[in-house]
């Protein structure tokens, strides 16, 4: 082959990556041979040895690769001759490398979902932490990034710990539907041999082997589906990133980063750059296109397995890895942050209007039809604009100039904390909703470590 043709199409130099499970799946290939009377005891045995010391070559680091090998499969595979003998090339028996990358690919994916649902459920605690800590702590909620009404910080950062949860569903649904078995279908039709695929299923710890060979060797919705759920996780990061990032600002100064988790300017002495939350953010893009360019990948091809699959190691390697890393990251930086409490307390208090929806709630409370309600605190909040005062500061003779629908001391009842502990529907912003949110989100995180043990 010309030496362009062996480096443009090699895979070793990073499929390499699925070195164990490569073995993982060839020690369950070794006993389906033994069972299927294509090995002996005896043979099966030496080869389960020899796949055993190959693993633990990769384990050490110490497994040589090089383009002329071309992938995993047919490293190991002579790394296996090497130290058992012809033996070795028994184990292809039956396999194609068409199953036997479909099967690598699925273990390796059950193994970074349970990583990323780990690492995700240390992230969530996190928050539920803080969440909890925090649900006195009122500040300013916006809409259009202008305040809008008062809320809770812990009911701020719970929104973000409720999406965390539905990514963690999201990736164990994709963990469920990776539990079916492509080998023993071969290079599309199956195989010649009486094997028993759902034994090898079990061997491996999967649920059920893949009905049909031809979607065996070429399906891969399962990593489209992990992508998707990575792109979505990345995009909820990312999002929270940016709530960080305008916290961190001199304008806001909600928060305050530990040294540890900020980074410096080259130029200007006094910076303090919240970089971390800017590269969670800017990795959110690599998530999506790793999501895009599995599906372009796909869209074309017919049926059995065509070359054009060996791309789609690079879109999941390396969402799986910004997705891990940009968790742990975010969960070292969120955990060392300090809230500037007074700083939060203050936007909402001295803002002029921010409680104008409260006040429009006192007239339908006395029995103005809303719209005329929203009409009237309309004008309200102009006179305020105008004249530099809070709504809470009004006399009565000044808001009965509007209307005289309002009660007595309708201004001297307001205040930002009555209008979050008033917030006591199901899902408001009232401190005891967050603790009834963090209890809900607790429940979900026993599930969740229940789970990662079984898994």
């Amino acid at each position: 082959m010309d030496p362009r043709v062996i480096a443009f199409t090699e895979s070793i130099s990073f499929d390499v990556r699925l070195g164990l499970f490569d073995i993982e799946g060839s020690l369950a290939h070794v006993k389906t041979l033994v069972k299927a009377k294509l090995l002996t005891a005896q043979e099966g045995n030496k080869l389960i040895k020899g796949l055993q010391k190959v693993g633990t070559l990769i384990q050490k680091g110490k497994f040589p690769t090089n383009t002329s090998m071309e992938d995993i499969h047919t490293a190991v595979e002579k790394a296996l001759i090497k130290l058992v003998g012809p033996l070795g090339g028994k184990l292809h028996t039956g396999r194609s490398r068409n199953d036997q990358i479909a099967t690598d690919a699925r273990l390796y994916l059950r193994s970074a979902i349970l990583k990323t649902v780990t690492t995700g459920t240390r992230f969530l605690e996190v928050l539920c932490r803080i969440s909890l800590k925090e649900k006195n702590t009122v500040m300013p909620g916006y809409t259009h990034l202008q305040r809008a009404m008062p809320i809770v910080l812990g009911h701020h950062l719970a929104a973000y710990a409720f999406m965390i949860a539905r990514d963690m569903d999201r990736f164990l649904t994709v963990w469920d539907r990776a539990n079916a078995l492509p080998l023993g279908s071969g290079a599309l039709a199956g195989t010649n041999h009486d094997f028993d695929r759902f034994y090898t299923a079990k061997n491996l710890g999967l649920k059920s082997a893949i009905a049909n060979s031809l979607d065996a060797v070429s399906d891969r919705d399962v990593f489209v589906e992990y992508l998707s759920a990575a792109a979505i996780i990345q995009m909820h990061l990312s999002r929270f990133s940016e709530d960080l990032i305008l916290w961190a600002s001199t304008e806001f100064g909600f928060i305050e980063m530990d040294d540890a988790f900020a980074t410096g300017s080259s130029l200007m002495p006094q910076k303090k750059n919240p970089d971390v939350a800017e590269l969670v953010r800017g990795k959110t893009g690599r998530v999506y296109g790793n999501l895009i360019g599995l599906l372009t990948v796909l869209k074309g091809l017919p049926l059995a397995y065509n070359r054009d699959l060996q791309e789609d190691k690079h879109f999941l390697f390396d969402s799986v890895d910004t997705v891990n890393g940009s968790l742990e990251v975010l969960t070292g930086f969120l955990s060392t942050l300090t809230f500037n409490r007074s700083r939060m307390a203050e936007f909402a208090d001295k803002d002029l209007t921010l409680l104008a929806t409260d006040l429009a709630d006192v007239l339908v409370k006395a029995g103005v039809p809303f719209r005329e309600s929203h009409e009237v605190i309309g004008g309200v909040v102009q006179y305020c604009l105008k004249n530099g005062k809070r709504l809470q500061d009004l006399t009565d003779n000044e808001l009965r100039g509007f209307s005289d629908k309002f009660p007595k001391n309708t201004a001297a009842n307001l205040s930002v904390q009555s209008s979050v502990s008033q917030k006591k529907t199901f899902g408001g912003t009232s401190p005891d909703n967050v603790v009834g949110q963090i209890a809900l989100l607790k429940s979900k995180i026993v599930q969740y470590k229940k789970l990662i043990k079984k898994l």
